[in-house]
């Protein structure tokens, strides 16, 4: 009703505009268009009472009755999160072990995203991660990556340093069954004298070992990563089959759940430690990927749904 009146008998409205025409009508014609003009006023104040009645005489009243005696309609308890659990025993699996859990920012810099881990500006490897950006000048984002957390480490903390990161990370994808614009990571650090790949291998088979059971074995294969050299992935033998080959691991018997790497020296000087003397390791995995293997979920939509019956078959899990 205020939308009508505004529109045409607001100050500024069109009856308003239109009766501002009224001198440019030539003389013979004025009498026709100000009777036609206000014709038109009348019934849209006309219209505009008769709606205004209306509502003062409604009693606003539903006219079906509430019967307040009886029990209300209860909310349905639902059960922790396939994502809260994974990310709870990874986190007690390295805290057994010395690791600090670390925390950081989601609205992150360019440099603790991207610079300091060797992505300098233009380098082909920044489009392995599509970017929100916050700003313009692209120099504030939402970190696409845990990575950010473990700069700030580096650049606060002397070594030793032996942390994991967990936290949610955004990347600007299609939403599909195997990936989402915002998931969960958990990555790891080790920063000390004398830090070596077999550590880094032996660390690596406790967790597999703590998370998928005793008779897990592990692969590392080469890959490529801007902030570690050498650089792998790591395969678990697959816990459905036991490595016999099934539709979770498409027949290989492997499966896999992280990358990982040597700390490139060149990140350990942007963040002022010195490489001659530190050595490190670093390592990375998407929960929600672990959570799916784990629990057989083929769709990472559900994860985000807020299904109570879909939480509800996790009641007692972790």
């Amino acid at each position: 009703m205020e939308k009508f009146r505004i529109h045409w008998l607001g100050s500024k409205g069109r009856l308003k505009d239109l009766f501002a025409l009224m001198k440019e009508v030539p003389a013979e014609e004025r009498k026709n268009f100000g009777l036609v003009l206000n014709t038109v006023k009348q019934e849209a104040e006309s219209k505009f009472e008769i709606l205004q009645r209306q509502l003062e005489n409604s009693t606003g009243k539903s006219s079906e009755q509430i019967d307040l005696t009886m029990p209300g309609v209860p909310l349905e308890l639902g059960s922790r999160h396939p994502v809260s659990i994974v990310r709870k025993k990874i986190n007690d699996i390295f805290s057994a072990i010395g690791y600090t859990i670390a925390e950081g920012n989601e609205i992150e810099d360019d440099r603790h995203n991207f610079t300091a881990l060797n992505f300098p500006p233009d380098h082909p490897a920044r489009d392995m991660q599509d970017t929100f950006f916050v700003t313009e000048d692209k120099q504030w984002l939402l970190r696409t990556h845990t990575s950010t957390v473990q700069v700030r480490v580096m650049d606060h903390q002397p070594p030793p340093i032996r942390v994991i990161c967990p936290g949610r990370v955004y990347r600007n994808e299609t939403i599909s069954a195997r990936s989402h614009c915002f998931f969960h990571q958990v990555e790891g650090l080790y920063i000390d004298k004398n830090v070596s790949f077999a550590d880094l291998k032996q660390t690596l088979l406790y967790f597999a070992q703590e998370f998928f059971g005793k008779d897990t074995r592990i692969r590392l294969r080469p890959s490529y990563f801007p902030f570690t050299e050498p650089s792998a992935e790591l395969d678990v033998t697959c816990f459905i089959c036991g490595g016999k080959g099934c539709p979770v691991c498409k027949g290989s018997g492997w499966v896999e759940i992280l990358g990982c790497g040597m700390v490139d020296p060149q990140v350990l000087e942007n963040c002022g430690i010195d490489s001659e003397i530190y050595t490190g390791f670093a390592f990375g995995m998407g929960i929600e990927r672990i959570a799916m293997l784990k629990y057989q979920i083929k769709d990472i939509r559900i994860l985000f749904e807020n299904d109570v019956r879909f939480l509800r078959q996790f009641e007692g899990a972790g």
